[in-house]
């Protein structure tokens, strides 16, 4: 029986009809797609979208579904199938989630209004002394230096909206006829990160708006990775031998500042709206905005509320104090702001801060413990990261047993040594770190080794950090090696993730990259979890894996300072492997994109015999990696092109693969070698600059593509 959906509370727009079958019957059987028109086509795709983005809106939103995971997966699957078979997929579609081409830098955009911050603290009186001035400001009150005179004017009260402080990262996103057409961090408060491509892949955070919406909205949210999904991902990370994320804020921000966008389409960000910058349609209240952005589908926080005076936004603080460790989310304090906006707008702001808002800060979780033990662990890039094994204590609702001390530098300023009392803090932290020796039990500190853990190679500083020289003759890099070259960043060979690969590491099947090509299908095929088909598929992709291409294979390798763009340059200017092996310095120094640490890098990992060793043994198993084709057509042969900002017509990979294909060169940073610099909206300060400084072409969408039709360059 298919499951069906009560339709009488809800909002009836265009897009959510409750004639809808894939709503009211998701479990409908599909005629298959050669049998159908383009306009049927067309019109089932658009109530696949409907229907998926209100799933979303139950699964991610309201905590609510009304289906079950396959019947949503099989809606999803359906929507993909028709797009690739028609042509049909559009920017805003629900399968656009997944993440697009990865991207060379994130470019600085203007924020529409200033994200300002705001004053905060502590200590209740510096609250009421908040009150005070607001009130005093609007004339509710007369100068009130004195309590009697505050007490004389105790009754001319004003209304707070009092909400949680989420501890994740502010962003700014706009809508424009509905449609998510941008976002940014806050970054400074005027300007920030451009992170749309990454924003786009959180489910929680609508692409297509529903209702009555404005013609344009730029709103402000809090993105953040809820508790139990980061608990979860980072056992997922340290199982994988992976550095675990300090706390959540700090994985939020790594995961929106991804270059990959898949990367970030994989982990389990949410967001919370709580305010409007921008926008064509005007509000009386802040209240009436927190009632008004779950009807346009933005997801706000239940314990958002209205307060009639000072005291009762203290009294706010308290409870929410007293819920703390039951939230979903890390919260390190409560933001009051004044309701009534033509209030707020009386009040106006600082340079900094608003005055009409106040932060009332949590109080800090800390507990006192011993520590028993120091051990370094070794991540995947051979960096070494100490943690604190500690006598268990109770920190805020939580048994804590270890604690993160970050890097050498930390420990000697802490002075931390085993035996030592330390105060243990988590202020928004999930993972603990040591804050400070409340109780040496020496003079002593602990010290870092010398040499790695693991296996024993030199460790080397690198500013504040310390590292494994060992590079693939330590056991620990070189299981990350092999996760790295057969994930999607390197040969991307499909049946082969993490999880897997690491049951193949502990089974004793593979220990380094040459190993996967040993693999048969009876020894895989005994393992709990496969199949003779899934085994079968793996021995196929590896099989197929055999001759990458050459940008591809060196970007599967991991040399350090080496992604796609510069693996592609390199590609372009050797014909075969052995000529990157055997380039010098200067020669590397040759090709767009590679300065001298980048050459130095190259060199010194050709040069690692393990690294020698692992190269032969691929050959010998028949990995031989392809020249990439020169272009055919070479209009634009000895040229050099640099992307900033969004085009219209084109991604920034799509341009940087269409003028190679051409002959030019596509690098990320401009140089006085580089001939054009081509400018999308919200382009990046940096290259503007530099390409003012260079004396470099700059040319706007129109002009780049006038330039290829001038050249005989296809573009269509």
């Amino acid at each position: 029986m298919p499951n069906l959906v009560l339709w009488g509370a809800m909002s009836r727009t265009h897009h959510e009809r409750p004639d809808n079958p894939y709503i009211t019957e998701p479990e409908t059987e599909f005629e298959p797609v050669e049998s159908l028109t383009e306009t049927e086509a067309t019109a089932q795709a658009e109530q696949l979208r409907a229907a998926i983005r209100y799933h979303d809106r139950r699964y991610y939103v309201d905590a609510d579904p009304v289906i079950p995971d396959r019947s949503y997966d099989a809606l999803f699957s359906r929507l993909q199938e028709l797009e690739a078979a028609f042509g049909l997929d559009t920017t805003n579609s629900p399968t656009q989630r997944v993440g697009g081409a990865p991207l060379d830098e994130l470019d600085t955009v203007e924020h529409v209004a200033p994200m300002l911050s705001i004053d905060s603290s502590g200590e209740a009186a510096d609250v009421r002394e908040f009150d005070r001035r607001a009130r005093a400001d609007l004339g509710l009150s007369h100068d009130t230096e004195t309590q009697a005179s505050l007490d004389a004017y105790a009754d001319e009260t004003v209304e707070y909206v009092c909400e949680p402080k989420f501890d994740g990262l502010s962003v700014e996103i706009i809508y424009e006829d509905g449609q998510y057409t941008r976002a940014a961090t806050r970054g400074d408060g005027e300007t920030g990160e451009d992170v749309t491509e990454n924003v786009r892949t959180i489910r929680s955070i609508p692409l297509v708006l529903r209702g009555d919406v404005p013609d344009f909205l730029a709103v402000r949210g809090e993105i953040f990775m809820p508790r139990d999904a980061f608990q979860a991902h980072n056992r997922e990370r340290i199982e994988r031998g992976d550095e675990p994320f300090a706390n959540p804020r700090n994985a939020a921000a790594g995961t929106l500042r991804q270059l990959d966008p898949s990367v970030t389409a994989e982990r389990p960000l949410d967001c919370f709206f709580f305010g409007i910058l921008d926008s064509s349609r005007s509000f009386d209240t802040r209240w009436e905005i927190h009632e008004t952005l779950p009807e346009w589908g933005l997801k706000v926080n239940d314990r958002t509320t209205v307060v009639e005076a000072i005291e009762d936004a203290i009294d706010y603080r308290e409870d929410l104090v007293s819920v703390r460790e039951d939230l979903n989310y890390e919260v390190d304090g409560v933001v009051i702001s004044v309701n009534d906006r033509q209030r707020c707008d009386r009040l106006g702001s600082t340079s900094r801060a608003p005055r009409w808002a106040f932060a009332y800060k949590l109080p800090a979780r800390t507990e006192e413990t011993t520590v028993r033990d120091v051990v370094v662990q070794v991540g995947r890039t051979g960096r070494l990261t100490p943690v604190a094994l500690l006598d268990p204590v109770e920190v805020a609702g939580v048994t804590v047993s270890r604690a993160s001390l970050h890097n050498p530098n930390q420990i000697e300023e802490l002075g931390v040594d085993v035996g030592d009392r330390v105060r243990i803090e988590r202020a928004g932290d999930v993972i603990p770190y040591v804050s400070e020796v409340t109780e040496h039990a020496s003079d002593s500190h602990f010290s870092f080794p010398e040499s790695c853990p693991v296996c024993d190679s030199p460790v080397e500083q690198e500013g504040p950090l310390a590292f494994c020289t060992g590079g693939l003759t330590c056991p620990m890099q070189r299981k990350r090696s092999v996760e790295h070259y057969a994930s999607r960043s390197g040969l991307d060979i499909e049946g082969l993730g993490e999880q897997r690969l690491d049951q193949l590491i502990d089974a004793g099947l593979v220990e380094s990259i040459s190993d996967l090509y040993d693999l048969r299908q009876s020894d895989l095929a005994r393992l709990e979890g496969w199949g003779d088909k899934s085994a079968r598929n793996v021995i196929d992709e590896l099989e197929a894996s055999k001759e990458p291409s050459l940008d591809e294979f060196l970007t599967a390798l991991g040399i350090p300072e080496v992604g796609a763009t510069t693996a592609r340059a390199l590609a372009h200017e050797f014909d075969s492997l052995d000529a990157i092996v055997n380039a010098t310095e200067p020669e590397l120094q040759s090709v767009a994109d590679v300065g001298p640490t980048v050459a130095a890098e190259i060199r010194g990992f050709f040069e690692n015999e393990r690294n020698v060793a692992v190269l032969e043994e691929l050959r010998e198993r028949g990995v031989d990696p392809q020249p990439v084709e020169a272009p055919t057509d070479a209009m634009l042969d000895g040229l050099t092109f640099v992307f900033t900002g969004s085009l219209d017509r084109f991604t920034r990979s799509d341009a940087q693969q269409l003028v190679e294909r051409y002959g030019a060169n596509a690098t990320t940073s401009v140089s006085g070698a580089t001939d054009y610099l081509v400018v999308g909206d919200n382009p990046g300060a940096n290259k503007l600059e530099n390409a003012d400084e260079y004396d470099t072409a700059v040319l706007d969408e129109a002009e780049f593509v006038s330039f290829l039709d001038e050249n005989g360059a296809s573009h269509e």
